[in-house]
């Protein structure tokens, strides 16, 4: 099971390369020479880049929308298909949506403590769907296709419900008791972003957030996950509802600020 990975919004293309494709084939590689039968891979859904049609399948175009995450997510994929070779060595790769719930950094912490210093805004009135999916439902859908043996294949994972980005966040501020967030247009809140970012470069400060954040939160679209449905039996047992309220369990016992260091 491979998930390491650099999963920052943006940053040096020869950095991103490194370690999702180049470390990801060395593990691969290494996993078969030792014998290992079944290798999954954590791919993304970021493989079809930002504007995608609604319902992608599979199947659907591949875009790396200039984005060294999108890009190298793509590249490891097609690289590993390569070594691809059962039974003895099969590889089945996951692309999981927007993996959320207790530990989720981008999807829950980092959300949080900009929340809690009134500076987290959702893009255009939060149009768009996030597609979230509980930590519990992917990882029960790896185990599917882990059990049926499902070499070479590729499944989008996803809760399989449209929820926009404003009812998502909404709903993250409730369970954590803070005010909802605020809408920004687009362009304005990248290049509030922008700026936040080149003063902390100028000070000498990790950024906390990157301007590219705004394309990973205005995905338009749904993905399609009627193969992981057909071919695994996949059906997510935990819906947002119940999921928020297993993140606010997670939320009441956890010091966020120590987590994200």
């Amino acid at each position: 099971m491979h998930a390491a990975e650099v999963a920052q919004e943006g940053g040096s293309l020869d950095k991103f390369r490194e370690v999702n494709v180049g470390g990801t084939v060395n593990i691969a590689q290494a996993a078969k020479n030792a014998g290992v039968k079944t290798f999954v891979h954590l791919s993304s859904v970021l493989v079809y880049g930002f504007n995608y049609p609604d319902r992608i399948t599979e199947e659907g175009p591949l875009s790396g929308d200039n984005n060294p995450y999108c890009q190298t997510k793509i590249e490891a994929e097609k690289a590993l298909l390569q070594l691809n070779a059962p039974p003895d060595f099969g590889i089945i790769i996951i692309r999981p949506g927007d993996v959320y719930g207790p530990r989720s950094i981008p999807w829950i912490v980092r959300p949080l403590l900009l929340m809690r210093q009134r500076l987290f805004a959702y893009a255009n009135e939060g149009r768009g769907v996030i597609n979230h999916v509980y930590i519990d439902n992917l990882i029960q859908a790896i185990f599917l296709a882990i059990e049926k043996e499902t070499y070479g294949e590729i499944f989008n994972v996803t809760d399989g419900q449209e929820t926009s980005w404003k009812d998502y966040f909404t709903r993250l501020a409730e369970i954590a008791d803070l005010p909802a967030p605020f809408s920004l247009p687009k362009d304005e809140l990248k290049l509030f972003l922008q700026l936040r970012y080149q003063g902390q470069k100028l000070f000498r400060k990790p950024a906390d957030i990157l301007p590219e954040v705004v394309d990973f939160m205005t995905r338009p679209h749904a993905y399609s996950i009627t193969k992981a449905q057909s071919i695994l039996s996949y059906e997510p047992t935990i819906n947002l509802e119940e999921g928020m309220r297993l993140t606010q369990e997670w939320l009441q016992k956890t010091d966020l600020q120590k987590f994200d260091q």
